[in-house]
């Protein structure tokens, strides 16, 4: 899944990607946003952690990549606006 933001990418957007994430399930969450705010960093890794926690212990293989692409918005690319 593909989250687009332009400008500073807050804490309340990382909850909103994760209400999204949690319903979609996806492998793979892409940030992509001009700037971040260090909170919303470790949000959004605390749900990939706790994803695999969760997996570990219903023992599923189940885990979410997180990737934050940082520094410029492309309007080409399709994907979810914030």
């Amino acid at each position: 899944m593909l989250f687009k933001k332009k400008g500073l990418f807050t804490v309340s957007d990382a909850m909103k990607v994760i209400e999204i994430a949690s319903k979609e399930d996806p492998r793979e969450i892409i940030i992509m946003c001009e700037a971040i705010d260090e909170e919303a960093k470790r949000r959004l890794w605390d749900y990939a952690r706790g994803v695999e926690l969760m997996a570990d212990l219903t023992g599923e293989n189940r885990s979410v990549k997180i990737e934050i692409l940082e520094g410029y918005v492309s309007d080409k690319v399709r994907g979810i606006e914030l």
